[in-house]
Formats: C-alpha cells, structure tokens, sequence
C-alpha cells in the first residue's frame, strides 16, 4: 500500500502561466521527494498600469511518503 500527502504551493513568473508552473513543479521536486502530480487549482495576474506584470499559480503536489 502507498500513502501520499498533498501540498499547495504558490508560484509566480512574468512570462506566463505555463512558466509559473513549470517553475513551481521544478522548486518542489527541490524539496520534495517522489512528486507525483501537480494540478493548478487557481490562476491569477498581477496589473500595473493597464498591464500584466505577473502571472501567478496555486498548485497542489502530490508526492508518495516512504514506508
């Protein structure tokens, strides 16, 4: 039997939504062992000045626990 617990992180990026993800998956493999799934429960912007200056990510992690 395997037990996994689930984490929410937030990460952020000025290019993209894609970006923020790709570097929210990567900083949690960084601490995290066995990370399984990430999914994105929330996205959001950061606007200044009539523009975008940040794309921001809520993800969830799943990771396995060892025995």
């Amino acid at each position: 039997m395997s037990v996994a617990k689930v984490t929410e992180i937030i990460a952020s990026s000025p290019k993209s939504f894609d970006d923020a993800v790709d570097q929210g998956v990567a900083r949690a493999c960084k601490t995290l062992k066995d990370v399984r799934y990430a999914w994105v429960q929330d996205q959001t912007v950061s606007v200044e000045d009539g523009k975008i200056t940040e794309y921001r990510v809520t993800l969830k992690v799943t990771f396995a626990l060892k025995d």
